[in-house]
């Protein structure tokens, strides 16, 4: 028997994990004194809106100017702060052009001022200022073949900041000599810095080499200009110990782990103990879904190492590795689909999958849910659940169940969040 508040439990599990990200939540406690001088605000990501109004409202005297960054449909009202929206994950000319006006703006200070960077999730994509020599059109081709090719967020990052101008510290020695502050809503396993929005105010410990190695290894072949690019001088960043980043610092203001620990506390207040597994897991999303539905057997079967009921909670980011060009899915919907199949149908056994930003991959969909029936509604309706993962098509399997989960844009991105309840 499908038991229908299950749904609706998962998602009060999901909609309590966003809520410890919101940055009208976690800006304000971090926020540095003001300056004797000028306050510039600058910032990319999907959070980015959001943030910036956070910080009017907790400066209301502080004078600020300045402009951040954020996907369509993801602004906020601000009065002070200029909101810029531009495309994601593929970038776009607004964003370029938003890019060059950040840089311009931290370029005229003294020790005097205060540069307040606000970053998150999706701010590698819109903060996009191609190095001089490296065509814009080429740098989106790229992009669009790493999202495609299975790599790691830390991979593609890696390739973004050796090919820009303003990732990988490159914005910290704009903003130099003044003090740069760092905020940042943490969306990449680890939590590091540098990873997040590809780093654009703090030393980058990779180099070049290993932006050309990331693509070797995933079979990618750049344009000429980017390869001959990457061979030179120019495509090496700051590094961490660059002392001209000495008046730089940085501080992570929400990560996965303090939406799962959110979520978890939620489920206990509901009777339902919850297990984290991970707060960073990666790993192509259909073989993470097979290790979890390992898990959730031997739950459901043996009560080890939990007893039902529980929730199996767990954060992080997935690839999928795109086999067709005709599917549609993100990562979370390949992990439910992939699941699902694994689990072939055990009773009691519930799962939503979702990203916190209330995107998946390039859908309008934040994730969805899979019950015990997903697979046997499937095949009622037609469609080969097997054949759809094999074809990358899970957005469409979800959608024709009606078992989506809708959100919109949430203004924040502390990464995906898997829920699996076993009751």
């Amino acid at each position: 028997m499908i038991d229908p508040a299950a749904r609706a439990f998962l998602r009060s599990v999901f909609e309590a994990a966003v809520a410890a990200a919101l940055p009208s939540r976690c800006i304000a406690p971090h926020l540095p004194a003001p300056p004797v001088g000028r306050t510039v605000v600058v910032g990319a990501g999907k959070a980015a809106a959001a943030m910036a109004l956070a910080v009017e409202e907790a400066w209301p005297e502080v004078a600020l100017s300045g402009l951040v960054i954020t996907r369509y449909g993801h602004g906020a009202p601000c009065r002070r702060i200029e909101v810029v929206e531009a495309d994601h994950p593929l970038p776009d000319a607004a964003g370029q052009m938003a890019a060059r006006r950040l840089v311009a703006a931290v370029g005229d200070l003294t020790s005097d001022d205060l540069v307040l960077c606000l970053l998150s999730g999706g701010g590698s994509a819109l903060m996009t200022l191609p190095a001089p020599g490296v065509p814009a059109p080429d740098k989106r081709a790229l992009t669009r073949d790493l999202l495609a090719s299975g790599a790691s967020i830390a991979e593609i990052n890696t390739v973004r900041k050796h090919l820009s101008a303003i990732k990988g510290g490159r914005l910290a020695l704009a903003a130099a000599p003044a003090r740069l502050v760092t905020l940042a809503i943490s969306d990449v396993p680890g939590d590091d810095v540098a990873v997040i929005a590809s780093g654009p105010t703090v030393g980058d410990p990779t180099a070049a080499a290993d932006a050309r190695a990331v693509l070797a290894r995933h079979g990618i072949n750049p344009s000429p200009a980017i390869d001959r690019f990457l061979a030179t001088p120019d495509a090496e960043t700051p590094k961490p110990d660059d002392p001209r980043l000495a008046d730089a610092t940085a501080v992570i203001v929400a990560r996965a782990q303090d939406a799962l620990a959110a979520a978890a506390d939620h489920a206990a207040a509901a009777g339902v103990p919850a297990a984290i597994l991970g707060d960073a897991i990666e790993g192509e999303a259909r073989e993470v879904a097979r290790v979890i539905a390992g898990i959730a057997h031997q739950v459901r079967r043996h009560h080890q190492p939990w007893v039902p009921p529980c929730l199996l909670l767990s954060g992080g980011e997935t690839t999928v590795t795109v086999r067709t060009d005709t599917g549609r899915g993100g990562r979370n919907t390949e992990f439910l689909l992939a699941l699902a199949l694994a689990l072939d149908g055990a009773a009691g056994v519930y799962a939503l999958a979702a990203d916190t930003d209330g995107i998946d991959g390039t859908e309008p969909t934040a994730g969805a849910v899979i019950t015990p029936d997903t697979l046997a509604r499937c095949r009622a309706a037609g469609i080969d659940p097997a054949d759809a993962l094999a074809r990358s098509d899970s957005a469409t399997v979800f959608e024709a169940l009606d078992d989506q989960v809708m959100t919109g844009p949430t203004r924040t991105n502390i990464n995906d969040l898997r829920a699996v309840l076993i009751i």
